[in-house]
């Protein structure tokens, strides 16, 4: 049996292999870079997310690896707890993933607002857009988000002071311009990915010219590679440090979740199942967590250029990993010639593309309420930081959904004679009870009243503690008592 019987696909997996691994190279040492840690460790992560994790059942055309919307929360991480104990949170993170794969709670994060994800996403953006400016001028960047956006005017005053950071930012926004250019080129030209190329093409203008400006420091692969130490696993009796790891796997899944969902509309091949996504992105970070890497999520860029190229099979992403372990392996030099601006240049833009420009704008047309919850979430992100940003969106999700779903109707019809009749329907909540109490006292006190409940879906204690009270009070200071109607 020949290899083209066993794998009928295999030519399009191939060149699909080929694609994204020149698209997830300069975003693996991006991510790195703009996370605080070694280069070589973004390529690590995106080796696991091809090898372990795409071999793997769950989706079958999206690839794994490190992924810009994880790092301002592994910057943070990295600062807080140090680069050693990074290891150990991804690695509880990763089998806490795993647990809620096998419990079957992958399918759940499918019931997260798209509003609180997509404000998540610009928030994150706005951050790393703000943090990579700095990057790209060579200065050092403040901690907080709110910060970042803060100091921008004072850093660029900065930079035009400085010939050295006119440089950087100049090749920092000549490779975005390559990028977003990149696109106007012939089908032919853009077989070679527009980050790839502007990396190439700054890297060769650097070194051309002997520009002044940082490049990539180079430990080497097998150098970054640090076991999680007993020093690290100690750290796991600080309770901050278990807020992060929640934070990462929750962010990480939905991330890779909702990248699933998005890649099941691009394709006509097997659907995602979801719960076993969940358990091979949990194995995937697990490993990464051993060998002390980045996490990983399904990245939607690298999954979109996978299924855009033509593959057929996970044959793909798999091999996409063997092209990145065989890079890493025999090319460590070539990651020293890349200059910093360029790779702050492509964060850049990742940080643009992550900004939901159009759906804030449909939002706010069909669902105003949605729009701001967008928004807020965003802003909580950038003035807070992500984990409290994002449990204050979903806080506010939850809040909307409540104060809908507690519709209430309520209907007084009063003919001027006999009795006035007042119908209730609809669900009566604690939300809806000043509606419901303002409603009810604004009625003649010396008058009989027959309050109808029969129209209610839902009565909560509250609600009906507080109309059994309304009943009493009115009906001692008047001779006819509240006819109730109770509901069904």
């Amino acid at each position: 049996m020949t290899a083209i019987s066993k794998f009928p696909y295999l030519r399009q997996d191939f060149a699909a292999s080929v694609v994204v691994f020149l698209v997830a190279v300069p975003l693996c040492v991006g991510v790195a870079v703009a996370s605080g840690v070694p280069a070589e460790l973004g390529l690590v992560t995106g080796i696991v997310g091809g090898l372990v994790t795409g071999f793997m059942p769950g989706s079958s055309l999206q690839v794994s690896g490190p992924a810009a919307g994880l790092t301002v929360l592994v910057f943070e991480a990295v600062r807080e707890f140090g680069v050693g104990t990074l290891g150990v949170i991804v690695l509880m993170a990763g089998l806490l993933q795993l647990a809620m794969g096998f419990l079957k709670v992958g399918r759940w994060f499918r019931a997260i607002s798209v509003s609180v994800v997509e404000g998540m996403l610009c928030g994150i953006g706005l951050v790393i857009i703000a943090g990579q400016i700095y990057a790209a001028a060579g200065l050092t960047a403040p901690e907080s988000g709110i910060g970042k956006i803060v100091g921008l005017p004072g850093a660029f005053a900065d930079a035009l002071g400085s010939t050295e950071a006119l440089t950087s930012l100049a090749i920092g926004a000549a490779t975005i311009a390559v990028i977003v250019l990149w696109k106007k080129l012939p089908k032919q030209a853009q077989a070679l990915p527009g980050a790839l190329a502007a990396v190439i093409l700054a890297t060769l203008v650097t070194f051309a010219f002997s520009l002044p400006v940082a490049k990539v420091e180079v430990e080497g692969l097998l150098g970054v590679i640090q076991l999680p130490g007993s020093e690290a696993f100690g750290n796991l009796a600080t309770p901050a440090i278990w807020g992060t790891i929640v934070a990462f796997a929750l962010i990480a899944s939905a991330e890779s979740l909702f990248s699933a969902a998005a890649v099941d509309r691009m394709h006509d091949g097997p659907r995602t199942q979801y719960d076993k996504e969940m358990v091979a992105q949990g194995a995937g970070n697990t490993i990464c967590g051993l060998l002390g890497a980045l996490p990983m999520t399904a990245v939607i860029v690298r999954s979109s250029a996978n299924v855009t190229a033509g593959a057929k099979t996970k044959a793909s992403r798999v091999l996409h990993g063997v092209w990145i372990l065989l890079f890493a392996a025999a090319m460590p030099w070539a990651l020293a010639l890349i200059p910093l601006p360029a790779l702050a240049g492509i964060l850049v833009h990742a940080g643009w593309k992550l900004i939901p420009f159009r759906q804030i704008a449909e939002l706010w047309r069909a669902h105003k309420g949605e729009a701001l919850i967008l928004v807020v979430t965003a802003v909580a992100i950038v003035v807070v930081n992500m984990f409290e940003g994002v449990l204050i969106g979903l806080a506010l999700s939850v809040v909307k959904t409540a104060w809908e779903a507690s519709h209430l109707k309520t209907e007084v019809i009063d003919k001027g004679a006999g009795p006035i009749q007042v119908y209730l329907s609809g669900n009566a909540t604690f939300l809806r009870l000043p509606k419901i109490l303002d409603s009810l006292e604004a009625l003649p006190q010396d008058r009989p009243i027959e309050l109808d409940l029969s129209g209610l879906h839902h009565l909560d204690h509250a609600c009906r503690t507080a109309l059994e009270n309304w009943a009493e009070r009115h009906s001692a200071s008047d001779t006819d008592p509240v006819k109730v109607t109770a509901t069904q």
